[in-house]
């Protein structure tokens, strides 16, 4: 902010409220990248879930025309797939 030690009165107001303007376009622009960012997150995670259900609802009508139990079939076809999250060591068992 700059420092107008004789400038009108009128002239501090206008002054001010392009400085207001200025930063609610900012935050504006700031809050749509937001936006733009958590509907491309609410799109994945929508995906996410139709692959898993499809993957649950495979592993279902595999386990169920198979001749082993129910419970020994779900143990065995129900896996994480490779898209799963990968846990790393913290930083006290690197240690």
């Amino acid at each position: 902010m700059r420092f107008y030690p004789f400038e009108p009165q009128a002239q501090k107001h206008i002054r001010k409220s392009r400085e207001y303007l200025e930063e609610a376009n900012l935050k504006r622009v700031e809050h749509q990248a937001a936006a733009e960012h958590h509907r491309a997150l609410t799109i994945m995670y929508a995906e996410r879930i139709g692959r898993i259900e499809a993957e649950l609802s495979a592993a279902l009508q595999v386990g169920s025309t198979s001749s082993q139990p129910a419970e020994a079939a779900d143990n065995e076809r129900v896996r994480p797939t490779s898209d799963s999250v990968v846990m790393y060591p913290s930083r006290a068992a690197l240690a």
